[in-house]
């Protein structure tokens, strides 16, 4: 066995196929939802509220990112910003439905329909959403070059560095039905690299752009906090106590009264209780910590 080169693959002796094909036990815990193939699973209409913005939408990071940007613009008195917040149950498959792949081809959350405009704009991926909504209502979206540009800057390597965290570190610390080393090791450095990054540039950086608070650190922050606060459990694994810079940040933005709204709607549940399903007014925030309908 010590000539195998397979002798130490996982499992023991394992080679790929000349040609992959799909076993549903593939997925692990996410078996039952994730296919190789894309399209609609079932007919399901989405609901549509009162309000000119839809969202559809699960409080994953990805959906945080919308809501809190959502209620920022409400706190900040731009009143066209009320919305609907949908919950799409991606553990039940709700993201397969023929009217949410109708809005997202991708069959992913964060999705939004704009009926403000004619005809209804249909946007998905949370960082086109977030980039949609800034430039609508002029705000969070510095105007001043070097600033929008430092914006996208920081919106864009969010965008490609959370896969590497979530799908990656995340995925295979916490998710995976046994443990891999190698990958645990690989994604743990990348992760480890990036709040590295992150703590560099926040030492000489209120916010990740200057003293403006922007839709960057509103797409950043559901993330990189979550890893510095419970994500996967891991944060002792993650020595996230070395990233002083990211904590200062961290704690600067969960401590506004809008992330404070918009990190719990379209929640099924949460540690400390504070989770809302639906969100479809600001009365409905009165609800949160009561009973609530269990879906």
């Amino acid at each position: 066995m010590a000539d195998d080169p397979n002798a130490n693959n996982q499992p023991q002796g394992y080679v790929p196929p000349r040609v992959w094909t799909w076993d549903k036990a593939n997925g692990g815990q996410f078996a039952s939802v994730n296919r190789p193939v894309s399209g609609a699973t079932h007919e399901k209409p989405l609901p549509v509220g009162r309000h000119p913005l839809q969202l559809y939408s699960l409080g994953t990071p990805n959906g945080q990112k919308v809501t809190i940007l959502l209620e920022e613009l409400l706190a900040a008195g731009h009143a066209g910003a009320e919305y609907d917040a949908w919950l799409i149950d991606i553990g039940k498959g709700d993201q397969f439905g023929s009217g949410f792949v109708a809005l997202n081809p991708n069959s992913k959350i964060p999705a939004l329909a704009d009926h403000s405009t004619d005809p209804v704009t249909r946007l998905f991926e949370s960082g086109s959403i977030l980039f949609y909504l800034a430039e609508k209502f002029g705000a969070f979206l510095p105007t001043e070059h070097s600033a929008r540009a430092s914006t996208m800057n920081w919106l864009m390597w969010q965008m490609g560095s959370a896969p590497f965290v979530g799908g990656g570190f995340g995925h295979f610390y916490a998710y995976a039905p046994f443990k891999i080393e190698y990958a645990i090791d690989r994604y743990a450095m990348e992760t480890k690299r990036q709040l590295h990054v992150l703590d560099t540039h926040l030492a000489e950086s209120e916010y990740l752009v200057g003293v403006d608070y922007t839709i960057a650190d509103m797409a950043v922050w559901p993330w990189y906090g979550g890893l510095m606060d419970s994500a996967y459990n891991a944060q002792e694994f993650l020595g996230v106590g070395e990233y002083v810079h990211v904590a200062r940040w961290a704690k600067l933005v969960c401590g506004r009264e809008a992330v404070q709204r918009g990190r719990i709607v379209n929640r099924n549940s949460a540690p400390d209780g504070r989770f809302l399903r639906e969100r479809h007014d600001a009365g409905d925030f009165d609800r949160v910590g009561s009973e609530q309908d269990p879906g």
